[in-house]
């Protein structure tokens, strides 16, 4: 079995370019996050158009001595069209060990750190060549710049082909209430089978399990407010709760920057849904009898 070390709940950057805090806004903010027990802090280069990294390390420069206490993950395999990338002339992925390595030098100097707790491919690339992933890998490991690998939206047999020729320790997929494709399609079963963590983004439908105006949702919303209102938690809670006691053990990012949203989701791994329940808000995201 492969371990993950992450804090049970990671705390997503994606959307740090839109908070508009102040550097020292962010160290606050990761210092709080530190202090409720979220030390993992999930990144990508191309997050805020090339530019969280840079947020997020310039925040992390105001008081270094941070790195110890946390990990940091980042993705690459992904090439946007940006004024940042002027080179970049088509959106496209590219998995090649040439652009890997740099998309992890680039992570590097600008989270300004001298290694990667776990790097990821971001997306498959039907141009990826397996045999050149796991040596680059292997390399960046050798050279102490990346400590742990894995992938992030692959199949089962894309994950399987990858960590056959290197230990992977996670793939980070779609996963929600209304999104429920990795229950049924073996991304999990072959996870918890290897004893290997997925991690879930967009565990809460990216806001459309709060959404009243969403009409194929109403009944799903409603059965997770009745045993929220039953356990007395945060409708929220409960979300990350039923995503969390999966058997692969699932471990959920966050997407904002408001702590009141980190302490919610923190909140779920305190407490657990009986099963009855957990088949109830399941029945209602399917709208039918569970057999």
């Amino acid at each position: 079995m492969t371990k993950l070390n992450l804090s049970p709940v990671v705390a997503g950057m994606w959307r740090m370019t839109e908070w508009n805090l102040t550097p020292e806004q962010r160290l606050d903010f990761i210092e709080q996050c530190i202090a409720l027990g979220v030390t993992s802090f999930d990144h990508a280069d191309i997050y805020g158009g090339y530019g969280v990294e840079g947020l997020f390390g310039e925040a992390l420069s105001l008081k270094p001595s941070l790195r110890d206490k946390i990990q940091l993950v980042s993705k690459c395999g992904i090439k946007l069209v940006s004024s940042r990338r002027p080179a970049h002339t088509i959106q496209h992925y590219d998995t090649s060990a040439a652009h890997i390595r740099a998309s992890v030098e680039n992570s590097l100097k600008e989270l300004r750190t001298d290694h990667l707790d776990l790097l990821l491919i971001h997306r498959p690339d039907p141009l990826m060549d397996f045999d050149e992933v796991a040596h680059v890998f292997e390399t960046l490991r050798s050279e102490g710049k990346v400590r742990e690998f894995g992938v992030s939206n692959f199949s089962r047999h894309q994950f399987d082909t990858l960590h056959k020729r290197i230990a992977l320790v996670t793939n980070q997929v779609e996963f929600s209430p209304l999104h429920l494709a990795p229950m049924w399609d073996e991304t999990f079963d072959g996870l918890q089978d290897k004893g290997i963590r997925p991690m879930i983004w967009s565990p809460l439908a990216g806001g459309r399990l709060f959404s009243e105006g969403d009409a194929s949702s109403e009944r799903l919303r409603l059965k997770i407010k009745e045993i929220a209102d039953e356990l007395g938690k945060p409708f929220a809670s409960v979300v990350f709760a039923w995503i969390m006691q999966l058997p692969s053990r699932p471990v959920p990012l966050t997407g904002t920057g408001r702590l009141d949203g980190i302490k919610v989701a923190v909140e779920a791994t305190k407490f657990k849904l009986s099963r009855a329940q957990w088949f109830e808000i399941l029945r209602a995201a399917r709208g039918h009898e569970v057999a």
